[in-house]
C-alpha cells in the first residue's frame, strides 16, 4: 500500500476496496507494519493483533467479491482497551485486568467489523478511563504523534494517537466527561459524543453509567459520520439503549448551512484558553458564517455548575 493510501480517509479506502482498487488484506499488513515500525514511540496500542486482523481482512475481501457493499470495507481499526472483543486482552490500562481476556464483544464493535472494519489492535487509556492525558495508564505512556513530548490527552488517548499517527483510519473511544473530545483537540482529529442512548454500551467497561458513550476518532467529518453510522441504534441488550431509527449522518454532510442555527454559549468564553486557542474559535465561527449558517449568542446561566456537578456524579 502507498503512503499516499494509508494516509487517505476512511471514506476513500472503503471506496478503494469495494472497487478492488486495493485489498482489505493489502491494507491490514501496510498498516501493521507501520505500527511495527512506529508504535515503538507512539505506545498507541496495548495490544496488536495481527492475526485477527488479516483473519478479518480476508473474509473483508470474500465478502466483496461476493457482492456485499460494506460501508467500511477494509478500515483499520482502533478500539479503546476498556471495549470488550471476544478471546482478546481487554486491560482498561490497569493491572488488575492485565491478563484478563473478554469473552464477548462489544455491540459498537460488533458492529464496525461486521460493516467491514478491521480491527488492528486494542488502544492505551487512561486506568479505567480515568483521567484526561493518557499517563495514568498502569501499562504505558502514550505520546502525541505530532510532538511526542507532549501528551495525546485522555482518556481515550491511545486511540487518537492510533488515528493522528497513521496507524489506524479510525478509532473508537469513551466518553464520560471529554474523553473523546480533547484527545481530538490535542491531535487535530473530529471526535464527538454522541447523544446518551444511541450507540450501545454493551460491552464497554464502565466508568459512571449514566454519562459513558462509546464514539468515533476520525480525520475527517465523513470518516466520523460513517463510523457513527454504522455502530448507532438499538440494541436489546443495553437496556438505555434508545429504540429509534438512525437517520444516516455520512450522506447529510453539507457545505451550504444555510437555515442551520448554531448557538454560541456566552458562559463557554474561550478568551481564557490564549489568544491562539481564541483566534482559532474565532476563525471556526467565521467559517460558518461564511457557509450560511446563523450564529446566535446564548447563555447557560449554570453551566459554571457542570463540572463539579460532573466529579460528584462520575
Amino acid at each position: 500500500m502507498t503512503e499516499s493510501r494509508m494516509e487517505s480517509s476512511a471514506a476513500r479506502i472503503a471506496s478503494d476496496v469495494r472497487t478492488s482498487r486495493a485489498s482489505a488484506v493489502e491494507i491490514a499488513d501496510a498498516t501493521l507494519a507501520h505500527v511495527g515500525a512506529m508504535d515503538g514511540i507512539f505506545g498507541a496500542y496495548l495490544t496488536v493483533l495481527p492475526d485477527l486482523a488479516r483473519a478479518q481482512a480476508v473474509r473483508v475481501d470474500e465478502r466483496v467479491r461476493n457482492g456485499d457493499w460494506l460501508p467500511l470495507a477494509g478500515v483499520p481499526l482502533a478500539v479503546k482497551d476498556n471495549m470488550c472483543v471476544d478471546g482478546t486482552r481487554t486491560t482498561c490500562g490497569s493491572k488488575i485486568l492485565e491478563h484478563w481476556i473478554a469473552p464477548y464483544t462489544a455491540t459498537a464493535v460488533a458492529r464496525l467489523i461486521e460493516a467491514g472494519a478491521v480491527l488492528i489492535g486494542k488502544a492505551n487509556c487512561d486506568e479505567f478511563a480515568m483521567g484526561s492525558s493518557c499517563e495514568n495508564s498502569a501499562l504505558g505512556t502514550t505520546r502525541n504523534p505530532y510532538d511526542p513530548t507532549r501528551v495525546p490527552g485522555g482518556s481515550s488517548g491511545g486511540s487518537a494517537t492510533a488515528v493522528a499517527g497513521f496507524e489506524a483510519a479510525v478509532g473508537l473511544g469513551s466518553d464520560t466527561g471529554g474523553s473523546i473530545r480533547e484527545p481530538a483537540a490535542f491531535c487535530n482529529l473530529i471526535g464527538f459524543k454522541p447523544t446518551y442512548g444511541r450507540v450501545s454500551r454493551y460491552g464497554l467497561i464502565a466508568f459512571a453509567s449514566s454519562l459513558d458513550q462509546i464514539g468515533p476518532l476520525a480525520r475527517t467529518v465523513e470518516d466520523a459520520a460513517l463510523v457513527y453510522d454504522a455502530m448507532a441504534g438499538y440494541d436489546p441488550m443495553d437496556a438505555t439503549s434508545i429504540r429509534r431509527p438512525v437517520e444516516p449522518t455520512a450522506n447529510a454532510l453539507l457545505e451550504d448551512l444555510r437555515g442551520l442555527r448554531i448557538g454560541m454559549v456566552r458562559e463557554f468564553g474561550t478568551s481564557a484558553l490564549g489568544e491562539e486557542m481564541d483566534a482559532l474559535y474565532r476563525a471556526a465561527y467565521a467559517d460558518l458564517a461564511r457557509l450560511g449558517a446563523e450564529l446566535v449568542e446564548i447563555s447557560l446561566p449554570t453551566a459554571d455548575y457542570g463540572l463539579p456537578t460532573y466529579y460528584l456524579i462520575a
